[in-house]
């Protein structure tokens, strides 16, 4: 696990204010996108943290809530899950996040099933 810890100091994190804004949204509505599993986000010392590459634009990245469904309904706990995405698959090559982000939510769905067996 140890290099997975990286992986989590490597990631771009925005509050739940600045995804707001970034969605054109309430932040009420982000919570409940949250609470929805379209979105995932992790607490620390300055509050809920979500990562900005689950945003694409204006919009939640294509497919990231199936994704998010299929690996908590596997039993990941929301760190775990985004663990998962930013951890690179030599079989895709990359990332999860950045094959969803490239429009490959298939191949990640499928891995997704795999890892929450």
């Amino acid at each position: 696990m140890k290099g997975s810890v990286a992986v989590m100091d490597d990631i771009c994190w925005l509050s739940v204010p600045e995804v707001a804004q970034r969605l054109g949204v309430q932040v009420t509505r982000v919570h409940q996108l949250r609470r929805e599993r379209q979105l995932v986000g992790l607490r620390g010392e300055d509050g809920l943290r979500i990562p900005a590459d689950f945003l694409d634009g204006t919009a939640i990245v294509k497919h990231l809530p199936g994704v998010l469904t299929l690996l908590v309904d596997g039993g990941f706990s929301d760190e775990e899950a985004v663990r998962w995405l930013f951890t690179a698959e030599e079989s895709l090559p990359g990332t999860p996040i950045q094959a969803l982000r490239d429009n490959r939510g298939t191949e990640v769905k499928r891995r997704a099933q795999a890892s929450a067996l």
